[in-house]
């Protein structure tokens, strides 16, 4: 059974990227230079269902009001990488860029920012590793 169930991971982790999304066990890391050493970094930590059309979404800070009215779009990608650039509808001035590195059983993505007219950065920084397949209802492995 145990067999039966690597060979059906690796199968889901071969076309993690272009079909049935996977659960990944997932960390996002925050880092705001500007800010005093104590508050420089933040970690988050979840578990979501994640395929190639979520990648634009994965990063935790773009669901902060700061950035409501920016998405990534995808800029261009080939194999194993995925690039998006920042297009803000609100935040007038802000910029950044992301790049996507999927791996067999690892995903990770940078999200550089400069937020418009404040001349601040940050960045966060996603890395995924796959637990297996996702239930039909997206709850968790199957």
């Amino acid at each position: 059974m145990q067999s039966m169930w690597r060979i059906c991971l690796l199968l889901a982790l071969g076309t993690s990227m272009t079909d049935a999304p996977l659960r990944y066990d997932l960390t996002a890391e925050t880092s705001m230079p500007h800010l005093e050493e104590n508050l420089r970094y933040t970690i988050e930590r979840s578990q979501r269902c994640l395929g190639r059309d979520d990648l634009a979404s994965a990063f935790p800070v773009l669901h902060h009001p700061s950035l409501a009215g920016c998405q990534l779009r995808e800029q261009s990608h080939d194999e194993n990488t995925f690039s998006y650039q920042l297009v803000c509808h609100r935040a007038s001035g802000t910029t950044g860029q992301a790049t996507w590195h999927v791996e067999e059983h690892l995903i990770r993505g940078t999200l550089d920012v400069k937020l418009g007219g404040k001349n601040m950065t940050f960045s966060q920084r996603v890395t995924g590793r796959a637990m297996g397949q996702c239930s039909s209802m997206g709850e968790g492995p199957v």
